[in-house]
């Protein structure tokens, strides 16, 4: 099964989110980000983050949802409120859409430790999220039930 996750700047939490499931994702499944109107580059933080977390980054980069063209995923999943309200490509339109909105560390105006720490709750708010992702049992539900599930793990803290 492959997850695109998407955000409006590609920097932060798609990209945390691709790392952190492809970390942890049983053979066969896969997750890519990008974003609507990505900024380029990853977030310093964002790398720092991961790395403190002993993850590769190794081929991570900013990227526009028309990078992802190829990987025709299986599940969307928007991670920031402004890229949920975006319509996505037409090559999407078979996938399954949800929207786990999370709090963008990236933007906040704090010292750099209380930063990191900014995006350690991320982090830890994805990994929640990816323990009940991953604990579906996926090939025995129907589509309604498995896009009802994705969409209620979005209340998980």
């Amino acid at each position: 099964m492959k997850f695109l996750f998407l955000c409006t700047g590609n920097s932060c939490r798609s990209i945390l989110s691709e790392v952190l499931f492809n970390s942890r994702a049983p053979e066969g499944w896969k997750a890519y980000s990008a974003g609507s109107k990505p900024s380029g580059q990853v977030h310093p933080l964002t790398i720092e983050t991961l790395e403190n977390l002993g993850l590769s980054t190794e081929g991570v980069w900013s990227k526009t949802i028309d990078d992802c063209e190829q990987y025709q995923p299986d599940v969307v999943i928007t991670v920031c409120d402004s890229a949920a309200q975006e319509a996505c490509p037409l090559y999407l339109g078979g996938a399954i859409k949800a929207h786990w909105g999370l709090a963008d560390p990236s933007h906040l105006d704090l010292p750099k430790e209380e930063k990191l720490k900014a995006f350690q709750v991320t982090v830890d708010h994805i990994n929640h999220r990816l323990d009940a992702l991953l604990t579906l049992d996926t090939a025995h539900m129907s589509r309604p039930e498995l896009i009802a599930a994705i969409n209620q793990i979005s209340h998980i803290e």
